[in-house]
């Protein structure tokens, strides 16, 4: 019982990190950062994704360990998991992938064009990051809703 509470804390954790770094993201600095010059609004978006997305890896260890610990020792693996369960799994390998996509393609290439000063090339990869967060953010939200909620639905 302990194991699993220590399991779900991480849990939790993880998603809290995760999902509200990309709240404070997209809905509090993209804003805030709108009216500065490119080099510089620029210049703090990689600084601020330098220091997120090693804690979004992070979060990603630790959702999937945990959850999957829970999976087995909780519900009995696969064949027992309720449907609230599956559908947190399969939104969250979703989110993973969106994930490891973001960090593996534009955000290396706007780390490089940031370093290299080319502010057209980093606009764009911006653009890009902004658009899979604007995926990711409203499915991790309803994730942690599932997580919180699924248990009293009753299916």
């Amino acid at each position: 019982m302990l194991v699993t509470a220590l399991a779900l804390t991480l849990h939790v954790l993880g998603a809290v990190v995760w999902v509200g770094g990309m709240f404070a993201a997209y809905v509090c600095l993209r804003p805030a950062a709108g009216k500065m010059e490119a080099p510089q609004r620029l210049g703090l978006w990689r600084r601020f994704f330098a220091k997120f997305f090693p804690w979004v890896w992070v979060s990603v260890v630790l959702l999937l360990l945990s959850g999957y610990w829970m999976l087995v020792t909780a519900f009995g693996g696969f064949a027992g998991a309720p449907l609230y369960i599956n559908l947190m799994q399969t939104l969250g390998l979703i989110m993973v992938a969106l994930f490891a996509w973001l960090f593996h393609g534009p955000w290396l290439r706007f780390k490089r064009a940031v370093d290299a000063g080319n502010w057209p090339v980093a606009g764009a990869q911006l653009n890009r990051i902004r658009v899979i967060i604007m995926v990711n953010l409203p499915l991790g939200l309803i994730v942690v809703v599932i997580g919180g909620t699924g248990r009293y639905w009753g299916i």
